[in-house]
């Protein structure tokens, strides 16, 4: 019988986190989560469990396919992860992408502190 993985451990095999200790943290704070229930970093994993990942913005939806220990190159990925995210979702984050870019005057110099707090909240809220 194979040892059982833990959902963090996966997480960073399948190349969604960077670290192993990033997956751990999303895990703690509800971005990882299985039936709209968040999931603590030690759940185990099974073949054909669908998960939601939320790496910022963007908001996954992965199946796995084969349960997997090591992290393993990017072109291997798709034999242990479905990606069941919708099209619209990477629609929507290439929208936000694209006019997250603010664009001031030559010459305006820094933004203030209010004006940095302005594009902030524009941004990011």
């Amino acid at each position: 019988m194979d040892e059982p993985i833990r959902i963090d451990k996966y997480l960073w095999a399948v190349r969604l986190y960077k670290t192993r200790s990033l997956a751990t943290d999303a895990c703690r704070c509800g971005h990882v989560r299985m039936n709209g229930q968040p999931l603590k970093p030690s759940h185990e994993i099974k073949a054909g469990e669908i998960y939601e990942v939320s790496i910022e913005q963007l908001h996954r939806v992965i199946q796995v396919r084969q349960p997997l220990g090591n992290r393993v190159g990017a072109k291997l990925v798709e034999n242990f992860m479905t990606d069941l995210t919708p099209q619209e979702e990477y629609e929507r984050i290439q929208m936000v992408r694209q006019y997250a870019f603010e664009k001031r005057d030559r010459g305006s110099g820094r933004p203030t502190k209010r004006e940095r707090r302005d594009i902030e909240e524009f941004k990011y809220k």
